[in-house]
This record gives structure tokens, C-alpha cells and sequence, in this order.
């Protein structure tokens, strides 16, 4: 496999277009860049900064089917996800741009003497590490608030999206970011500490793997920087009881299915009551049976896209052959192509609790399925991960679900929905599937220096 920023098909394999990594001098003079519009840009109030969000915003909706083509031809994403991505982008900016003035305002103290303001200001240049599975809604949910605050970014992108990330770029600039305050640079992992451990970095963002996490997080913490970690995810999505057996399977399957399986807080853990299970689980069978694979350009149900990579396809295979010797039984699919980064979708049931793989994060078309016959059980169940990302809890009876919700270990729980979504709702975990949170009001509460203005009288 090529390495390094390139765009490499993934239905063949074939790498279309190769990158240069940046030169060490030229990094060096982005980061001096930076500083200096960082400041100027954060001297601007933050309605001028809004009037260039919010046309970042207009851009993202004006050209989302060439955004979309950008990321079908990159990572294989559907062409009508990649829309719905660029769409909710531009919500992000624009969520940002009209309620940014508010979210920021100072904030009155009481004190017996004087008058105390906390201040919200920026904290100078934050470098953005991104992944390739959302390309667009990644950056956004990071950029929107920290350019409304008035910090400044560097952006490194995933290696297999470098156009998506020049894309990013463009919109940016042609609404008006001045140069230096975002900039896009196609950095080595060896750049990267660089990066970091540079004086001139007030902060880091990752989103991606937890041994990419574990390295940022370490790196930042030697050299006493922010960091705000969205790691891996095994989400619990819990069905206790339902009047349509057939409509909650396609329900969870549809969840699953989205983006291929690749999203941090899919469903990856289905947990079904034992009197629904065995329909269950047959009509998700079913539903997986009736696939075929496709290309980014079908919008058929029934069609499923290919994994981002060819090594990534073959990591979700390996982790199925180890699931069956571990006793898990695979009802259906699991195969890998003979080219491409293609794994038809699978449902795997009887995962033995305990063992390595009932641990592991599987980030692809596989719905894993459990059996349970309590309510406490489920929620056992549910708990029972290294991740805690979202989840999401079903029944008829909604004070049923919101009981079990309440006691899920996660930073986003569910009831009836299998995600909340929009820019104004947080989005973050705990435990091992990071720290910090993005998006809403505490999105603009993390790389920001919390000042107390406080004067005598």
C-alpha cells in the first residue's frame, strides 16, 4: 500500500494521485504565520468574525455534491451521505456564527467587594488532527467554535483525504479567513510531535484511534498543552421491547450501515431482549443478505459501499475469523474481496463476554447482536466496555427506556433515537473513548482562557 496524502481508490486499490508532505522550513514559517494572524484575527469583535463563518457556512451548502464527489472518490462514502455531510457542516458554522456572541459573553460575578467578569477569550494557534471517516463534520465541529473565539488553526488531515482537506481550505479562504489563521498542512507523524511540542501550539485536537490518542495525549501532556481526545467507541444500543420487530431491525441495521460502519458512535453492540431476539436477529440476517456491493455513486439501500482502505478492510475481517475462534458464531457475511477494501455485511451473535474481541471496536458492517432477559442485565451488558461514546436505549414504555438510559456509563445517552443530532447537542465520552466534549454551548468552552476580570472598588 502507497503511503503518505494520497487519494487511492478503494473499490480497486489503485492510488490516483499522490502528495508531498510538507518541508520541515516551510512548517516552521506556517507556525510564524500563524501566530501573527492568530492575533490580528483575534483582535476583530466577534460579529466580524461571524460574517466570515457564517459565509464558510453558505459555501459548504453551495457546493456540498462536489464536497460529496470529493469523499465518494476518496473513502468510498455514499454520495447522499456526503451531502447530508456538507449539510450539517454548514450548520455547524452557521450554529456557531449566530450564537457565538452569546456563548462567550461575559459573565457577572457576585462578590461582597469590586466587580468580578469571567471572560471567555482565545488562547492563541490550536492544532486540529482530523480523521478520514467524516472529513467535512470532523473539521467543522473543531473549526466553527475556535475561529468564533478568535484562535487560530492548523489543520492536518487524515492521509487518504487530501482533497477533501484542500476542499476544507478553499471554502475557508474564499469566505475570508485571512491566511495564517486556518491553514491546511499535509504533516508526517514525526511533524506532528513537532508540532506539538512547539511553544507556539496553545492546544491539540484528535479525533481517531486510541493509539493515536494515547501518543497525542502524551506528547501534549509533557509539554503541558490542552488536549480534547474523541477516541474509538463500541455504543450499546438496547431494544427492550418493541410492537414491530421487522421495523426495529431495519432500524438498528439502517444505524449500523451508515457510512459503512465507520462512525464512532454506531451502534456496534445491539443488545435484544430474549423474547424478540431470535426475530430479531433473523430479519437483521435478512436485511444483510440482500446486499450487494457498490460504488459511492449508488443510492440503493441495498448496495454497500467499501471500507475506507484495503488495510482497514482486512483488519474487520482478521477480527471476525478471531470472534469465530473464540465460539462467536458470523450468521452471515464477513468475506473480503479479492481487490478493493470490500467486506460484505455481517451479523455475528454469541460473542463470548470476557474475551479479547468482545473488547475490541469493530468499525465496519457488522452488527453484533446480544441476548438478554432483564432489564439489568442489558444494562450490565451495556456497561460492561472499555468505550463510552454514546448509547441508546428502546421501548414502548418511555419511562422503561429512560430508566435504563439514565444508567448508561456514556457521555451521550438515548432514548427511542439511536443519536441525538444537531450543532446545538454536545458530543464527547468517557472512559477510553476519550475527553472533552464538541459542539453546543461547551464546544466553545475548551480551548478558551476562562479569565477573571476582576477590578477593586
Amino acid at each position: 500500500m502507497s503511503q503518505g496524502y494520497r487519494v487511492q481508490d478503494p473499490t480497486t486499490g489503485e492510488v490516483v494521485e499522490e502528495f508531498d508532505t510538507i518541508a520541515d522550513a516551510q512548517l516552521d514559517t506556517v507556525l510564524a504565520t500563524a501566530v501573527d494572524a492568530q492575533t490580528e484575527w483575534a483582535a476583530k469583535t466577534i460579529e466580524e468574525r461571524a460574517e466570515v463563518v457564517r459565509a464558510i457556512a453558505d459555501l459548504f451548502e453551495e457546493r456540498k455534491d462536489r464536497l460529496a464527489a470529493i469523499i465518494g472518490e476518496e473513502m468510498g462514502k455514499r454520495a447522499s451521505e456526503g451531502v447530508e455531510e456538507a449539510e450539517f457542516s454548514a450548520e455547524i458554522f452557521r450554529y456557531y456564527a449566530d450564537n457565538a456572541a452569546t456563548l462567550a459573553a461575559e459573565q457577572p460575578i457576585e462578590t461582597p467587594s469590586g466587580s468580578a467578569v469571567l471572560q471567555r477569550l482565545p488562547v492563541g494557534v490550536l492544532l486540529g488532527i482530523m480523521p478520514w471517516n467524516f472529513p467535512y463534520y470532523q473539521v467543522a465541529r473543531f473549526a466553527a467554535p475556535n475561529l468564533m473565539l478568535g484562535n487560530g488553526i492548523i489543520l492536518k488531515h487524515a492521509e487518504i483525504c487530501p482533497r477533501s482537506a484542500a476542499a476544507v481550505q478553499d471554502i475557508l479562504t474564499t469566505a475570508g479567513v485571512p491566511e495564517g489563521v486556518y491553514t491546511t498542512v499535509y504533516a508526517s507523524h514525526d511533524q506532528v510531535s513537532t508540532l506539538i511540542a512547539d511553544p507556539r501550539i496553545a492546544g491539540v485536537s484528535l479525533t481517531g484511534s486510541e493509539r493515536a490518542g494515547a501518543q497525542v495525549a502524551a506528547q501534549a501532556g509533557q509539554h503541558l498543552k490542552k488536549a480534547v481526545l474523541e477516541l474509538g467507541g463500541s455504543d450499546p444500543y438496547v431494544v427492550l421491547d418493541t410492537d414491530d420487530v421487522a421495523e426495529a431491525a431495519a432500524t438498528a441495521w439502517g444505524t449500523r450501515m451508515y457510512n459503512t460502519g465507520q462512525a464512532c458512535n454506531s451502534n456496534k453492540r445491539m443488545i435484544v431482549m430474549d423474547d424478540i431476539y431470535d426475530d430479531f436477529v433473523a430479519e437483521l440476517t435478512k436485511l444483510a443478505e440482500r446486499m450487494r456491493p457498490g460504488t459511492w455513486k449508488e443510492d440503493d439501500e441495498d448496495v454497500y459501499q467499501p471500507l475506507s482502505s484495503r488495510p482497514a478492510a482486512e483488519k474487520l475481517a482478521e477480527q471476525l475469523e478471531r470472534a469465530k475462534a473464540a465460539g462467536a458464531q458470523v450468521r452471515t457475511g464477513g468475506e473480503l474481496s479479492a481487490d478493493g477494501a470490500y467486506v460484505s455485511p455481517a451479523v455475528l451473535t454469541d460473542v463470548p463476554r470476557g474475551t479479547e474481541i468482545y473488547y475490541e471496536e469493530l468499525f465496519g458492517p457488522v452488527a453484533t447482536v446480544f441476548r438478554v432477559a432483564s432489564d439489568e442485565e442489558a444494562l450490565q451488558l451495556a456497561n460492561d466496555s472499555q468505550f463510552g461514546l454514546g448509547g441508546a436505549v428502546f421501548s414502548t414504555d418511555e419511562a422503561r427506556a429512560k430508566r435504563v438510559a439514565s444508567g448508561l456509563e456514556v457521555g451521550m445517552a438515548n432514548v427511542n433515537t439511536p443519536a441525538g443530532e444537531g450543532a446545538e447537542l454536545p458530543f464527547g465520552g468517557v472512559k477510553r473513548s476519550g475527553y472533552g466534549r464538541e459542539l453546543g454551548p461547551v464546544g466553545m468552552d475548551e480551548f478558551v482562557n476562562k479569565r477573571l476580570y476582576y477590578v477593586e472598588g
